[in-house]
């Protein structure tokens, strides 16, 4: 029904949280998924991937092992991220640049082996997974902000310069969602939150992966 039946999709992170949920919607909908994980390994899928979206080898290695196992990629979602919450004085630098480099140099690195490959073909997707946080701004997370804010602008380049090859390029920036994230957020935080929700509830990994 949407057509991506036999389509090989790569989800980086998918191994919980909206990722899962991702991977889970996506081979539901009859899509050939792999995923990358750092840790532990979530779902079932086609192909399940230990790699460091970090390391630009691992990743071009990764999108190599999918290639040569399901066949060309057809779609990529951009997934993996982590926070280092403080507020600006209390960010150290190495909790700076790590969440840069998870959460923007590691979407570069996964699509710099790809994309090239997407154009040739003519055809592919892209889905940037952001966050509201990237467009308001949220207290204590600045270099998570200004990392999924990048991303954004990332993805509106990849969209006018893939329009010319077939290729399509778009954000889903979720709000507060019930992952790790969030649940490890304190209780009195959690309250003043959910009071500028309208719906008054944090959302569910399912519901953002219907959006990608």
């Amino acid at each position: 029904m949407f057509g991506l039946e036999d389509k090989v999709i790569l989800v980086t992170g998918g191994n919980r949280g909206i990722g899962a949920a991702i991977v889970e919607r996506l081979t539901m909908l009859g899509a050939k998924v792999a995923y990358t994980y750092r840790s532990e390994p979530g779902p079932t899928a086609a192909l399940v991937m230990r790699a460091d979206v970090t390391d630009p080898a691992a990743m071009a290695a990764a999108i190599a092992h999918v290639e040569e196992n399901l066949g060309a990629i057809y779609g990529v979602v951009l997934n993996a991220g982590i926070t280092k919450d403080n507020l600006f004085p209390n960010i150290s630098v190495e909790d700076w640049y790590t969440v840069i480099d998870t959460n923007l140099n590691g979407v570069y690195n996964t699509l710099r082996p790809i994309v090239p490959q997407l154009y040739a073909r003519g055809s592919g997707a892209l889905v940037f997974i952001s966050s509201i946080v990237g467009e308001q701004g949220n207290i204590g997370q600045a270099n998570y902000a200004a990392a999924k804010a990048a991303v954004i602008g990332l993805a509106k380049t990849l969209g006018l310069e893939g329009a010319r090859y077939g290729v399509r390029a778009n954000v889903v920036a979720p709000g507060f969602t019930s992952t790790d994230m969030v649940k490890a957020i304190p209780d009195k935080v959690k309250e003043r939150i959910l009071t500028k929700i309208p719906l008054h509830r944090f959302a569910e990994p399912a519901e953002i992966a219907w959006a990608t």
